[in-house]
């Protein structure tokens, strides 16, 4: 699930007619509703939120000049497989992670991130909420719901070879070290190519890294 479908479901005014994603299309085009005016005035104060208060580990930004083009940034936690990895995220995983739970994709299964039936997400949550959410999942894999089935027998039948592989990609992909490669490799081919135009250069995920491993879909919200 992208970040403006997420967004726009998380703040959408729901006794209004009409789905919250047809409304915020509408306004791309250039329509203007009181819901969409509450949406970005909602959006900005946790933006303020997030920015003066924001959660242990975890920052987030507004990327450019649209205040629903979110990305935010997730430090491993200690006595984790991920400690002293960086990770990006746009609702989902930019940086490649060896997780049960998120696909080559960078997906992720959490309820959090499901509207019901099915899913838990309601519109008291805020988006530091299910920042916070994806970081516990994180450190705690649910290998009872995966979408990397492989992954999940490995974290439940042998966990030391799974904490050595989840090690391993942290630091290829995530330390400070490679992002810091990455990035300026990609500046300067923009350089070449473009002006830059932000500060903050996403990270692609490397789908092609892990295109063995078997997964299956989360449920569809």
């Amino acid at each position: 699930m992208y970040i403006y479908v997420v967004i726009d479901e998380l703040f959408r005014n729901r006794g209004g007619k009409g789905s919250g994603r047809s409304r915020f299309l509408r306004n791309r085009e250039g329509f203007v509703s009181t819901g969409a005016m509450q949406r970005a005035s909602r959006l900005k104060r946790e933006l303020h939120l997030l920015t003066t208060q924001p959660p242990p580990g975890i920052t987030c930004w507004q990327n450019g000049s649209r205040i629903d083009d979110l990305q935010a940034q997730m430090l491993g936690s200690a006595d984790t497989p991920y400690e002293k990895g960086i990770f990006n995220l746009e609702i989902r995983f930019l940086t490649p992670i060896y997780h049960p739970n998120i696909d080559s994709a960078g997906r992720i299964c959490l309820d959090v991130l499901r509207l019901p039936p099915k899913g838990a997400w309601r519109p008291s949550l805020n988006i530091a909420t299910l920042l916070t959410s994806i970081q516990i999942l994180m450190n705690e894999p649910n290998p009872d719901d995966p979408l990397m089935a492989d992954i999940s027998s490995e974290y439940k039948y042998n966990k030391q070879t799974f904490l050595k592989n989840a090690r391993q990609w942290t630091e290829k992909y995530a330390s400070q070290t490679t992002m810091t490669v990455e990035t300026t490799d990609e500046e300067n081919h923009q350089s070449a190519a473009n002006p830059p135009k932000d500060s903050h250069i996403s990270q692609k995920r490397k789908g092609s890294s892990i295109s063995g491993l078997s997964k299956r879909p989360c449920s569809e919200t």
